[in-house]
């Protein structure tokens, strides 16, 4: 190999040691960059308020027994009568108030071996529900059932039937502002971790709205509603 040969391959080599240090350079200057870009913090936000339901659904079922399959059904619809007036004398509306069929039993029909023959034959239980957006009248009637007990009407309940039940239908209505406030008081936190951290905070590398959930406030006010919301927020930050 000339001289010249030889010259020209050093100063190549050269060249190219410069160049890959160079793009090494730029390669682990654009990773340190990307990896400052890519700081962030996540947090969330809360909304939480209380509202008053709109509808309940009150079911009020009695029993009532005989040995006379007529008589019984002559009692079921007096009792039913009684609980009828007694309830739209106290401002609830007749198209409010439904009823089911009752439910007879005939206790000759399930005597097994030596089971002591029951005291009467038929048992019936029937079921007025009502269904109602007057909260408030409701549950004042409910508060006087004492009176239509004294009328010898015998009430039932106690299982998952016969539970009262509290509807919030307004959701959609309040989604939009809670969503908001738990999106802000993300931000808030954000900034308060940017600011204890010297960091700045960027803008959102993500977003997620967790799912609403609808409680009673408490067992005691189940009429009163507990709405909630969490919103989850990623912020990018920088230096």
């Amino acid at each position: 190999m000339t001289e010249s040969n030889k010259s020209n391959a050093i100063v190549l080599g050269v060249c190219l040691i410069i160049a890959l240090s160079s793009l090494g350079y730029l390669l682990g200057d654009a990773a340190i960059r990307f990896k400052e870009y890519e700081r962030a913090v996540t947090v969330k936000g809360l909304s939480e308020r209380e509202y008053s339901a709109d509808i309940v659904i009150w079911p009020i079922q009695f029993s009532t027994a005989s040995n006379d399959l007529e008589e019984m059904y002559r009692s079921i619809d007096a009792n039913t009568e009684k609980i009828k007036s007694f309830l739209e004398s106290a401002g609830v509306n007749a198209d409010e108030i439904s009823y089911s069929l009752p439910a007879i039993t005939d206790k000759s029909a399930q005597q097994y071996g030596n089971q002591a023959k029951s005291e009467f034959r038929y048992t019936a239980s029937q079921t007025v529900t009502v269904y109602s957006e007057n909260i408030n009248v409701v549950r004042d009637v409910m508060g006087n059932m004492s009176d239509l007990g004294k009328q010898g009407i015998v009430f039932t309940g106690g299982d998952y039937q016969s539970q009262t039940e509290y509807i919030f239908t307004r959701l959609n209505q309040v989604k939009p502002e809670m969503i908001e406030e738990a999106t802000r008081k993300a931000r808030e936190v954000a900034e308060k971790f940017a600011a204890d951290s010297k960091s700045t905070l960027g803008k959102i590398k993500s977003a997620s709205q967790g799912q609403f959930s609808i409680s009673a406030r408490d067992k005691n006010n189940p009429h009163i509603k507990k709405v909630r919301v969490v919103s989850t927020v990623a912020y990018y930050l920088s230096d």
